[in-house]
């Protein structure tokens, strides 16, 4: 297979579409190959079936263009960091071999989320020791490792915006994707309930962000590191 440009490891079955269906999107539209690996098949949802919602993640893979989309049947509400754990990820991250991997945010209020959070980040670093859990593929480390930002976190300012404003229609149809889970919500998992119907509140998410970057619609991210900049004339962001 060939490697992935880019790939989001989401705790659940819909969590890749609200919080980077648009960066995914636009990496699609600019020729990288992009994965999605959903750890859990949703089985304890209190709306919908796994086999229902495994019918919505394969609709929302096509809405997005997404190229790869696999799941890792690990248990709902029940996500561990063991050694078990992370040499099963680890043989995916070798076989899919991504430059970048987007994981969850820094904290969240759902146990998966933290908990693959710290696997996602224990895995890539441990894919690159040839001796770790050897198997059909050559160690592999990926380059970078982003974080989503869920909702208007007030703990952490984000690193960077990506503007998905050509792109957030097709977010938006990616999500719609989960009927079972979402037609009739007022709540979107990690982004917390106002009264709203979920659709507006994840456009009112997106334009928040993209308003950090005089952009209509944003996604945020998170990294430990600090990025360089190759030349300040050419950033892109007014300060007045």
């Amino acid at each position: 297979m060939e490697s992935l440009d880019l790939l989001c490891v989401a705790p659940h079955r819909d969590d890749a579409e609200l919080t980077c269906g648009g960066t995914l999107i636009k990496a699609v539209d600019a020729g990288k190959r992009v994965g999605i690996l959903d750890l859990t098949q949703g089985e304890m949802g209190t709306r919908g079936s796994a086999e229902l919602r495994a019918q919505e993640a394969e609709a929302g893979r096509r809405a997005m263009g997404v190229h790869v989309r696999e799941n890792l049947g690990l248990p709902d509400a029940g996500i561990s960091n063991d050694d078990t754990t992370r040499a099963q990820l680890v043989q995916v991250l070798r076989r899919l071999r991504p430059r970048i991997v987007i994981a969850p945010a820094l904290r969240g209020r759902h146990p998966d989320h933290r908990r693959t959070t710290e696997l996602v980040r224990d895995a890539c670093f441990l894919s690159g020791l040839a001796r770790y859990a050897p198997g059909e593929h050559a160690a592999f480390r990926p380059f970078k490792l982003l974080h989503t930002i869920a909702y208007r976190e007030d703990y952490v300012k984000p690193s960077f915006v990506v503007d998905i404003s050509a792109q957030f229609e097709r977010k938006l149809d990616a999500i719609r994707c989960y009927g079972s889970q979402f037609d009739g919500t007022t709540q979107a998992g990690e982004v917390y309930p106002n009264g709203e119907p979920l659709y507006d509140i994840v456009r009112h998410h997106a334009a928040h962000y993209g308003s950090l970057i005089r952009r209509m619609y944003g996604e945020p991210f998170y990294t430990d590191e600090t990025n360089e900049v190759l030349d300040v004339t050419a950033l892109t962001v007014s300060t007045f």
